[in-house]
This record gives structure tokens, C-alpha cells and sequence, in this order.
């Protein structure tokens, strides 16, 4: 956690990501990527070429307003923080960042959400939930500010399939490590995904060992949904993060099936870190 990049939109949301950030960097001497992504609609002429619509003028103000939002953000949130960089960008936001993290290198995004509901959550997704379902690195969505070194009891939802979970285990050992905190391993059993408790256990306490896990407790929680399982569970135990893989769907799949950890993302206040099971 060397390179942590943070989009900023200047929302409180997104000052508490730039605060956990600092957290982080300060710990681990590293260095945060402030990043203002401006998305300018564009317009298209006969032959179907985008041309941006606002003029250079209106460019050099809106980047201008940014940068001196950027000094007193860092001076005020940051201070600590051995180098900040920051930076205006102009285009789609999510395509914007995904180039930057490979660009630059980025090794982890910590980013602030609002979340989202309704139809708006189904068909449009906020960009946090891109980020979750598509970063190339681990992402922690905020909400509230929570200071990193306060984490001390993470929840691991887990569908203990060890075959496809080797990136993701081992980026959450590192986690768990930097934080030093305690994981707790949890199995959400629903009416539609149903196993015996003695079962579950012994697949968690055999997943436990195949990944060599350690300062950890493992756990069955029975609820109707897997989602709302997942936020009672933590609640229950007072934990101060999740963290989830993600598949990465996309179009008519995402559709149908959703995202747990977008989810969970959208629907609960403690930082949700997630890794895609793509890589």
C-alpha cells in the first residue's frame, strides 16, 4: 500500500476517503495520488467525431478551482503524508482512473461513496461500484471516516471456494497484516444455499489451514439473504471493515445476478474493501 490513489470530488465522502488514506500512507510511508476527474459531456458532428463542449477558458477555471481546493485539503487532512500528488483530469470518470492506476502504478484505491438505491443503483451504478467490480488493484470504499489503526476486527464473507480465492486470500493476509487485525471468516447460510452447520465448519476449518490463516475465527450466520447476512454479521460483532471478492460481472449477467460485494458497498457504512476475482 505503497501508491494509494484517491478520487476527489470534493464531498464529504470524499474528504473521509482522503482522511483514511492519509491513515494508511503515514503507516506505510507511502504516497496518495489526489485525483479530480471533471466529466465534460460531449457533442457530435456529422461524421460522428466527439467535440468537448466547454472552451479552453472554462477548462483552465474549473482546474484552477480544484488545485486550491487540493492545497487546503492536503494541508488540512494530509499534512503527514510524505509526498501527495495531486491532479485534474478531464473525461469519463472511470475510464480516467483505470488508465491512471495502470499508468502510475497505483497498488490500492481508496475511495469515498454515497452509495445508491432504487432503479438508479440498478441501472446506472455509481462510479465506486465500477471501481469494485472492475479495478485491477483492491479498492476500500468510504462512507464514514473511520481511522485505520481503530481497524481491528475485519469480516471475511467467504463462499470457501479454494481454487479461485489464492490472489484474493493472500491480499487479505497482507491487509490483515498491516492492520493487525483479527479476521473473522464467515460462511452466510440462506434458505437457497443451505448446509449443515457441522459441514460448513469443517470446509471453514480446512480452508483455514490450506491458507495458512492465522489470528482468525470461523463462523456460520443464518439469514434469508446473503447481502443482509453479511451487514447483520458484522453488526452483530461490532467489526470495523469488511472485505469481500468480487466477479467482476458485466451487462445482461450483472443484470440478472448482481454484485454481493456492490452490495454490500452500497448498503452498509464501515469501509468495504474488495479485490476482483478476475486476476
Amino acid at each position: 500500500m505503497k501508491k494509494i490513489l484517491v478520487p476527489c470530488d470534493f464531498s464529504e465522502q470524499a474528504i473521509n476517503a482522503l482522511r483514511f488514506a492519509a491513515d494508511i500512507a503515514v503507516q506505510s510511508k507511502g504516497e496518495i495520488h489526489l485525483i479530480h476527474v471533471v466529466e465534460v459531456p460531449v457533442l457530435h458532428d456529422s461524421v460522428l467525431m466527439p467535440v468537448m463542449a466547454y472552451e479552453e477558458a472554462l477548462f483552465k477555471e474549473l482546474r484552477e478551482k480544484a488545485e486550491k481546493q487540493f492545497v487546503k485539503l492536503t494541508a488540512k487532512h494530509a499534512a503527514e503524508v510524505k509526498y501527495v500528488q495531486s491532479k485534474v483530469i478531464f473525461g469519463p470518470v472511470y475510464r480516467m482512473l483505470y488508465d491512471y492506476i495502470e499508468d502510475e502504478g497505483i497498488d490500492l484505491v481508496v475511495m469515498g461513496t454515497k452509495g445508491a438505491s432504487g432503479m438508479r443503483e440498478i441501472l446506472i451504478g455509481s462510479n465506486a461500484e465500477k471501481m469494485v467490480r472492475n479495478s485491477p488493484v483492491p479498492v476500500i470504499a468510504i462512507k464514514k471516516y473511520a481511522k485505520a489503526s481503530d481497524i481491528k476486527n475485519i469480516v471475511f464473507p467467504n463462499t470457501l471456494d479454494t481454487e479461485k480465492q489464492e490472489n484474493l486470500v493472500q491480499k487479505v493476509k497482507e491487509l490483515q497484516n498491516f492492520l493487525k487485525a483479527r479476521l473473522h471468516i464467515v460462511w452466510i447460510n440462506t434458505p437457497t444455499n443451505f448446509t449443515r452447520d457441522t459441514i460448513t465448519l469443517k470446509r471453514l476449518q480446512a480452508f483455514a489451514k490450506r491458507f495458512m490463516l492465522k489470528d482468525y475465527t470461523l463462523n456460520v450466520f443464518n439469514d434469508p439473504y446473503e447481502e443482509a447476512g453479511i451487514i447483520n454479521f458484522t453488526h452483530d460483532i461490532g467489526a470495523d471493515m469488511i472485505v469481500m471478492g468480487t466477479h467482476g460481472r458485466k451487462g445482461v449477467a450483472h443484470l440478472m445476478s448482481g454484485s454481493v460485494a456492490e452490495d454490500i458497498v452500497n448498503h452498509t457504512d464501515c469501509p468495504i474493501w474488495t479485490y476482483s476475482l478476475k486476476k
